[in-house]
């Protein structure tokens, strides 16, 4: 029985996950994020199990997996599963939805305060010795809004908070409770757009949201807000982003995530009012280990026990 990982994050702090499966009578074999499907075809005959993170799990290669059982995404967003034909082949499609809430809220302020202070800037003037006096903005008693007040999105709000931020949302399915809990008031996409300093974007990539900020959009922003995508590429529209902040219409933008990775140059790159890191968001040693260890338990739980895998998102 053999599980293929194509992660470069599965059980990189720690080797329990691996340890596990073998105690359990699985052959591990490891493939690097991008192997080419001609690499992996002559395993997956006897593959049971994979754990992926940007693979594309579709109908060419789950033809040639005939014993596969479950496809663990070692993160949340699972836009690289084709839900339909795993349902159609009774393969279970699993995520993680929880085990990198808090790393990827966390790195959300680290891009937003950042790109505020524009500490990338300040950070390189200074080490070639231009020692720059820069005047930036504050993050303290600004709007926050929020794009998709899910897991992700709620932990960015309670930090928001502690800034004494005042927080919008726009979620397809509001959590009133949590909102009332925490005085955050759901409005539509148009307000939160027109009203917010800062942008942050936690919804997956669907038809619906392709394209969501262009630069229609953008151009109702203030012209001193900030937009930022800790999402997925595709939900801004690059090329629009590149000229909204060329041509100053918004002050500043960051991005965790392209419609394109990996990337080695982009237009994006040039400008000093961006910041742009290469989809490092849920990239902590904790937040790592608890995303292999749930994806661990899956497996053996669903191909061992016979046991329906937790967190389906093609329910069979």
């Amino acid at each position: 029985m053999k599980v293929i990982s194509t992660s470069p994050s599965f059980a990189k702090y720690d080797a329990t996950p691996i340890e596990d499966l073998k105690k359990n009578g699985f052959e591990y074999i490891s493939f690097p994020a991008d192997v080419s499907l001609d690499e992996l075809k002559p395993h997956l005959q006897d593959t049971v199990a994979m754990i992926v993170a940007f693979t594309q799990v579709d109908e060419q290669l789950l033809k040639l997996a005939p014993n596969l059982k479950i496809v663990c995404k070692h993160g949340v967003g699972v836009d690289n599963i084709d839900l339909k034909a795993t349902k159609e082949r009774n393969i279970w499609a699993v995520n993680v939805p929880n085990a990198n809430k808090h790393a990827v809220a966390d790195f959300a302020f680290t891009l937003l305060l950042g790109i505020a202070r524009q500490l990338p800037q300040a950070a390189r003037k200074t080490a070639i010795g231009e020692w720059p006096r820069i005047f930036a903005t504050d993050a303290y008693g600004k709007t926050l809004g929020i794009l998709g007040l899910g897991n992700i999105g709620r932990e960015v709000a309670l930090r928001a908070k502690g800034f004494n931020m005042n927080v919008l949302a726009y979620d397809l399915y509001p959590n009133e409770d949590f909102a009332k809990e925490h005085n955050i008031q759901y409005v539509t996409l148009d307000e939160l757009t027109q009203q917010s300093d800062f942008i942050s974007i936690h919804m997956p990539l669907i038809e619906s949201t392709n394209n969501l900020f262009d630069l229609e959009r953008i151009r109702k922003m203030k012209k001193s807000a900030f937009l930022l995508n800790l999402s997925r590429g595709g939900i801004v529209n690059e090329i629009d982003l590149y000229t909204a902040l060329s041509e100053n219409i918004i002050a500043g933008a960051a991005s965790d995530v392209f419609v394109q990775e990996p990337l080695t140059s982009h237009p994006l790159f040039s400008l000093d009012n961006f910041i742009g890191t290469a989809h490092i968001a849920g990239y902590t040693d904790g937040a790592v280990s608890a995303i292999g260890e749930s994806c661990v338990k899956n497996i053996i739980n669903t191909i061992i026990h016979g046991q329906k895998p937790i967190n389906v998102v093609n329910d069979l």
